[in-house]
Order: structure tokens, then sequence, then C-alpha cells
């Protein structure tokens, strides 16, 4: 814009009023000159004397003054003086008025910064015209004063502005360049993007390179603009960096580099270092642009280093992970071929003791009452029914471990749980000359639970105690009750528990200090299967001790359902069994010849007609002409299995109608359900009870009464009375 035109509206009258200060000792000279300039508009300030004008200074800026020459206390010549030493007045004009003036004091009125003198008396029109040209010039600067400040601050707020938009886009560049660094958790991909920023805003060409853990360079990014100047970042090798770049990058890297590297004066490269508080992740060289903002690029470099720290931490992370990871897939495998082999370990132990057993019973049936024949098989009894238990234990241990241990939940009496455990655990306490105490309350303690397995709970606690206490020990049994739980108590005063053993009592394997002799016997299993099956039923288990030799208390704490009174006890009693045997055709399959022959031997001194083969086909061959009432057949067969076989003989007429039962090594409720579907009515675990197999056959016989098939010559209709 031309300076003509910036600067017409200068002199504009907009109303805008100066002040005028006019000094005069003679009030009708000031009344003369407040009449001829109060015509300009303009605010008139009077004063009589030169210390009076002072006064008015020090408080008003004036446009023009008018001052007396000759005044009584000071005169016009010292008060113009004075009036130069302020600040504010030092270059407003001065018109002296005076009747006389000769040259010397015309001088020194100039010599004072007078602009002009007047000789009075005054013509109105000069005084008036003179006076105006001074008070516009004096309007004028003020405005040009106003107009500059104006424009100053204009300049000042358009340089904050601009200030604040280059901050905010500084920070929008920041923010949007972390939130990409950070989106991957891929070191190359981190790399890569920081890379790509920097070309071509703050670089030409760059070279990035990762430290491995041993301090080299395991991973190197060169960056580089195309023809049509877009960011070329290409994978190098080490090997594939010049000399002089290898030194500048190792030189950052360094632990005694802690600034950016010193690549001389004359070096258009710049090598700074990525660091991460103080760890040093890698090194970057490159090449500024002409301009670039050097400490946008620290800045940047920064949070790289920080998304390529995350990265490598996630990075060993998840090798962390992986390696944590395979280890419990090879422990989970070794615990699981473990399970496996004590599942496999278990059922095959079964297979010769189903013969051993069933021979023994034979034996006990056949053999004269001689003292010591009963004696030899009372000890065989007892040993097979301690290796029956043992076998038992290891198959439970490893299907709870498995998961497919199911319980036969159903209403009970926790008395008569308590009964079957000491009934079952008796021969061992009786053989160590124990002193067995129990209490249980009188009215029946009902609960929801299988009993089979809560009494083998109470039965192993039993022979824990009875092991680890001395012959003629005292072991105490005891059933309480508290609101809403039942807890049984088994306490002995045998060993102790050791402090350091107590915590892991209840792991598999574990076991206290034994003799040399192992007189305790035992794998270690049977506190674990106790940990395990309370746990199934819900409830909790605890081993406190004393210390070694001061005995030791478990107590088994269980959902408890109620106290029953005596009129409700009958339903939860446990019926006794009275079967009557009578003869019938059985047909024995089996693969293991001496545990068929066994059977056999058994069941016919039973009074039972039997016949005995050792396969499948050899079955379905031999039913059409047999014709049984009774099939045990069992599973593992040679050539066809047991559930085969099953299904067969259902389909044949003359054994659609016969009692099946299953014998076999495999005792899972998954086991049991696929027998039912075959076809099987029963299902036995070996070894089985020799009692139990006769109750079958005798409840099938009285539940079938004329319908099955009548029974051979040496069938004896006398039975034997089962409890």
């Amino acid at each position: 814009m031309p300076l003509s035109s910036e600067f017409d509206d200068l002199g504009d009258d907009d109303g805008e009023r100066a002040s005028i200060l006019i000094v005069d000792d003679l009030p009708e000279k000031l009344l003369v000159f407040q009449t001829v300039l109060e015509d300009l508009g303009h605010e008139l300030v009077c004063a009589r004397s030169g210390a009076q004008a002072l006064k008015e200074i020090l408080k008003t800026e004036f446009a023009a003054i008018l001052l007396d020459v000759n005044m009584p206390d000071i005169d016009g010549f010292e008060t113009a003086k004075l009036i130069r030493q302020y600040k504010r007045s030092a270059r407003t004009p001065i018109i002296f008025v005076t009747s006389y003036a000769d040259e010397m004091q015309t001088s020194l009125g100039y010599s004072l910064g007078a602009v002009d003198y007047i000789l009075s008396p005054v013509n109105p029109d000069v005084l008036r015209s003179k006076v105006k040209v001074f008070v516009d010039l004096h309007l004028t600067q003020r405005r040009l004063r106003r107009r500059a400040n104006e424009r100053v601050a204009l300049a000042a707020a358009e340089a904050a502005r601009q200030v604040a938009e280059e901050n905010t886009r500084r920070s929008h560049f920041f923010s949007d360049a972390s939130r990409d660094l950070g989106s991957s958790l891929d070191s190359e991909v981190t790399a890569t993007r920081l890379l790509e920023m920097l070309l071509p805003r703050f670089a030409s060409e760059a070279t990035l390179a990762l430290c491995d853990a041993s301090g080299g360079f395991d991973l190197v990014l060169g960056g580089s603009l195309s023809a049509d100047g877009e960011p070329r970042v290409q994978r190098r090798g080490v090997e594939q960096l010049a000399a002089d770049e290898i030194e500048m990058l190792t030189d950052v890297v360094a632990p005694a580099a802690n600034a950016p590297s010193a690549t001389g004066a004359a070096s258009p490269f710049i090598v700074l270092p990525l660091s991460n508080a103080d760890r040093i992740v890698g090194a970057i060289r490159l090449r500024p642009s002409d301009g670039a903002d050097r400490a946008a690029i620290v800045e940047l470099i920064e949070r790289s280093a920080i998304a390529l720290e995350n990265a490598r931490l996630y990075r060993n992370l998840q090798m962390e992970i992986d390696e944590r990871r395979g280890v419990e897939a090879l422990l989970q495998n070794s615990n699981r071929r473990k399970d496996e082999f004590l599942a496999m370990l278990s059922h095959e132990l079964r297979n010769p003791l189903a013969p051993i057993r069933t021979a023994l019973e034979v034996i006990r049936r056949l053999a004269p009452a001689e003292p010591k024949l009963t004696w030899a098989t009372d000890v065989t009894g007892r040993q097979i029914a301690h290796l029956t238990r043992l076998v038992e234990d290891l198959l439970d241990v490893a299907r709870i471990s498995q998961g497919k241990i199911a319980l036969q939940t159903e209403p009970l009496d926790l008395r008569d749980v308590v009964a079957h455990a000491i009934e079952t655990a008796k021969p061992f306490l009786d053989s160590r000359r124990h002193q067995l105490r129990t209490a249980v309350p009188d009215a029946p303690v009902a609960l929801r639970g299988d009993f089979a397995r809560l009494s083998q709970v109470i039965a192993n606690l039993l022979n824990n105690a009875a092991k680890y206490t001395d012959e003629g020990g005292t072991i105490e049994v005891a059933l309480t009750l508290r609101p809403g739980q039942a807890v049984i108590s088994v306490r002995d005063n045998g060993v102790g528990i050791d402090a350091e053993l107590l915590p892991n009592i209840f792991e598999l394997f574990e076991q206290g200090k034994r003799s040399l002799d192992r007189s305790q016997g035992g794998l270690g299993v049977g506190l674990t299967l106790v940990h395990r099956l309370v746990g199934l039923h819900q409830g909790t288990v605890t081993a406190t001790s004393a210390g070694s030799g001061r005995g030791s208390e478990f107590q088994v704490v269980l959902p408890c359902l109620s106290e029953v009174g005596d009129d409700q006890a009958p339903s939860l009693l446990r019926p006794a069994r009275l079967k009557q045997r009578a003869g019938c055709r059985i047909l024995v399959v089996d693969d293991n010849h001496d545990a068929a022959e066994a059977t056999k031997v058994l069941l016919e001194l039973a009074g039972h007609e039997v016949k005995m083969v050792g396969d499948g086909n050899e079955a379905l061959a031999s039913a059409p002409v047999f014709a049984p009432d009774v099939v045990l057949l069992d599973i593992g067969l040679p050539m066809m299995d047991g559930y085969q076989v099953a299904r067969r003989l259902r389909e044949a007429a003359e054994t659609r109608a016969s009692c099946l039962i299953a014998l076999t090594g495999y005792g899972q409720p998954a086991d049991r359900e696929r027998a039912r579907a075959a076809g099987f009515d029963h299902h036995l675990t070996k070894p089985a009870d020799p009692d139990a197999l006769l109750a079958l056959v005798d409840a099938w016989i009285e539940s079938s009464g004329d319908k099955r098939s009548p029974a051979g010559a040496s069938a004896v209709a006398a039975g034997i009375a089962l409890e």
C-alpha cells in the first residue's frame, strides 16, 4: 500500500481533543487567551505561576504551552528550563508571550526550546493559527504512535499465531508418528516406518542398524529417495556396509558413547543413538535435508527408540512364552505318559490277579480243614487283597489325573460309610494289634456321595494310621457334625509327620522317612487318592502333627445335608443281601486260560454247568449248541473283541435272553456305558470278587425264574448264603 494512502487519515478530525496549557500571572490576560483559543475546541488549562504550571505538567500531556516571560516567582525562562527536564514535556512546543523582546531574550528563549515568540497585545488570529498548528501536529503524532502500537501488537499476535500453529502441526506430527511407530511390535516394521518418516522431510538418505544381545547388529535397513522423490527402504546385510558406516554406527552404540558421533566438520552425515533410558537399541546415520529441523529429528528418533525397545521386550517375552509353553508341553506330555503307564500297569497287573484270586477261592472250597493250609490260604488272600488295593490305588490316581473318575452319588448315611471302612481296614489293624476307638453320632448323618469312594477315603486313612503306628498303638475314628458340615477325623499315636514333610503330604509318591526293611510298605499314593477323592466330593482334607514321634491327625470335612432322625434311617441303610444259589448253564469266554479255568472251577463248585472257550469265534460257535443262561465274556479278546461278540450273541435266538456279564480290566464309566450299549447286563472289573460274581449269577437266576434253560444234571439245588 502507498505511504501517502497509509497516512491520509492521520490528520482527520475525529473529535479527538488535546490539552493546551496557558501560564500567566495576570487573570485578565488568562481570560483573553481563553477567549481567543476556545474556538479551537480543545481543553484549556490555566496556571498563574511557574510552580502551578509544573504541577499541571506532571498530571497532563499538553499539545502546546503559552508561557508568559515576566512572572513574579519563577519567570518564563526558568519555568521553560524546568519543563524541559521532564521526559513527558521535553519536546512539548513552548510559545513565549511578552510585551518586549530583544535579541538576547529571543536567543535565550529559543535555546530553552521555545518554538515562537508572540508580542503583547496579541493578534487573536495569529495566536489561534499558531496554536492550532502545534495542536494538529500533536494529534497527528499521537495517532501515528497509536497506529504504530497497533501494528506492533498485530505483528506480535500474528507471530504468536504462527508459532502456535507450528507447535500444533509439530505436536500432531509427533503424535501421529508415535502412534504409527508404536502400532507394530515388529522391530523391522517399526524401523521401516521411521525411515519413511525421515525421508525426504528430514533427510535425503539414512542407514539404521539395530543391536543384538551381544552388541552387534542383527538388522540393518537402508533408506534413500527414488527417482520420483519417494522414500525407498531396503534391508541390508552388515557385510554390505562401508567401513566408515560401520565405524560411525559402532562408535554410537559403544558403551562409552553418550552423544552423537563425531563425524567430522566436513561430513554431511550425522549419527545418532537409538536409546531408551540407559539402553541403546541401535543407531542411525543420516544426511539431513537442507533446512531440516535438527531438534525434530532428535525427538523423532527418541520416540522411535521407545517403540523399538517395546518391540524388543515383546519379542523377548514371546520367546520366553514359547519356551515356557514348550517346557509345559514336555511336562504335560511326560505327565500324560506317566498316567498312561500307571493305568496300563494297573490294568496289566489285574489280569494275573484275577486267576490267582479265583484259584485261591477254589482251594478254600476244596481243601481239607488243615490248619497250616488254612493259614497259607489266609496269608495268600491277605496279600492278594493288599496287592489288589495297591493296583486299584495306582489306577485311581491315574484316572483322577486324567479326569476320568465319575462319582456314583446317592443319598447315604455317613455312619454306614465309616462302618464299612472300619470293616475293610480291620484285618490290617488286627494284624498290628492296634486298639481302635470309634465315636459316631446316634442319629444318621445324611449326605450325597459315592459310598465306595468315601469308604475308600476313610479306609486309606485307617491303613495309613495303622502303617505308621508301632504295633499295639491306639487309633481313633470320630464322626462329628458342624452346621452344614460333617467332619471325619482319624487320629493315631504313631511316628508323626515331620514339619518339612507336612506341606507336601498329599503329593503323589510322597512318603515319610522309611526304615531300610520298608516294613510299612506302600507306594505313597494312598493320601494323594484321599485328597483328590475328597476334592471331588467338594470337601477338604487336612493333616496336622505335633512333630516326629507325637502322632498325627487327618481331618476330612464334607458338605452335609442334615442330621436326620431315627425314623428316617431305614431309607438310608444299605439293604442286606441274602441269595439262594441254583444251577444254570454258564459260558466262560477268556483268552487267559488260567483265569478261565479258575473261574470255571469256582462256578462248578457253586453248582453250575460251565463251558470254557478261548475266543469270540468259539463262543459264537458254542452258543447255539450249549444255549447258556449266563455268558462271562472278556472284552480284550483276540480277532473279535467282547463288544462285537456281545452284539452277535444278542442277535442269536438261543442267547437273546441270556445274561451277559463283561469281565475286563477297564472299569471307567465310559467303558461301562460302551458295554451297556453292546448288550451287556453287568460289568465286572478284574480281579472280580468271586462272591460278587456268584451274587450276579444268583440274582439273575432269581429274576429269570422258569424262563431260563434247565440246568445240567451236575447242577445242585442247594445254595450258599451271601452277606
